[in-house]
């Protein structure tokens, strides 16, 4: 039993770590440019299609996700010109509108580039296999281990890039108050594109690496879009250290709590009904906890500082 939990922290740790690389490009957009981007979890599919198209031609994993990521900024920077550049000063409503309506255009253009049959990702043969957490007990794939170390490290990096770099200190008085930014010098377009891209290429990053484990197709960003807006309420919108937080809360309560619920339900029902349950109180509880935070504590846990 020790072991089973132990693998679903793993598994918990897993899914939080990919919700952050999500939420934390969403708050990051919605923190510095006040603009709310529904058609974030289109950039997520984007990149998986990008990934898996760009591996069907090169049969290589790391250099597909490295293409996937940067045609992903790329596409970023476009869309920050030509579209939310103008949604910046709109009311949230026509940002929520307009977004929606991005999502529907980006569903139907990758269904005419890429078609409309899911594609897969292939794993690279040396992360293939399965690496021994406890002697003779508990192996874990090696490839989920890789996907958690590239979580912790994006989240170390954007870290040092927000509290220890120029551009870092440009974002945060950007965020605060972009005008008087401006007068001291900073220049908020370039930024504010900077900052756009980067949120792509995070999803992006997440759609490759999620490839392998799923089928790359057509919606799929909108399934993952309210486990990313329940984190940054729960973080803090704005706030880094929110979205890790919020998303490893989310995770865990997810995975190890859908198995503890389920364990605990067989005690009074019958397995059958205790696995239909467990799943379903357990996303309950992520709602009930957002639902919390809102009413006691609305700028969410780690609020961004002004």
């Amino acid at each position: 039993m020790l072991y089973l939990i132990l693998e679903q922290f793993l598994n918990g740790l897993q899914y939080g770590l990919m919700l952050f690389l999500l939420a934390a490009g969403l708050t990051l957009v919605f923190g510095v440019m006040d603009v709310i981007n529904l058609a974030h979890g289109s950039l997520y599919m984007i990149g998986a299609f990008l990934a898996a198209t760009f591996y069907q031609a090169l049969q290589s994993f790391f250099p597909a996700l490295l293409l996937a990521v940067i045609a992903t900024a790329l596409l970023g920077a476009v869309l920050e010109k030509v579209l939310y550049r103008r949604l910046r000063g709109m009311s949230h409503l026509s940002q929520v509108l307009a977004t929606f309506a991005l999502i529907l255009i980006a569903n139907e253009t990758v269904k005419i580039i890429f078609g409309a049959q899911p594609l897969m990702i292939g794993l690279p043969d040396s992360l293939s296999g399965a690496i021994e957490i406890v002697p003779d007990e508990l192996y874990y794939p090696a490839y989920r281990l890789v996907i958690i170390g590239a979580g912790l490290a994006v989240a170390l990096g954007l870290y040092l890039l927000i509290n220890h770099t120029r551009a870092g200190m440009w974002m945060r008085a950007g965020a605060s108050n972009p005008g008087m930014a401006a007068v001291m010098g900073v220049r908020i377009q370039p930024l504010f594109t900077f900052v756009f891209a980067l949120g792509a290429a995070l999803c992006a990053l997440a759609g490759a690496l999620l490839g392998p484990l799923l089928a790359v197709s057509v919606g799929m960003g909108e399934s993952i879009l309210i486990p990313a807006f329940e984190v940054i309420v729960i973080g803090g919108i704005g706030s880094i250290r929110g979205a890790l937080v919020g998303a490893l809360l989310v995770g865990m309560i997810d995975t190890v709590g859908r198995l503890l619920l389920t364990l605990g339900l067989r005690l009074v029902v019958d397995p059958a009904t205790a696995a239909s349950l467990g799943p379903t109180l357990a996303s309950l509880l992520v709602s009930l906890l957002m639902v919390a935070v809102l009413c006691f504590r609305p700028q969410g846990l780690f609020p961004a500082r002004g």
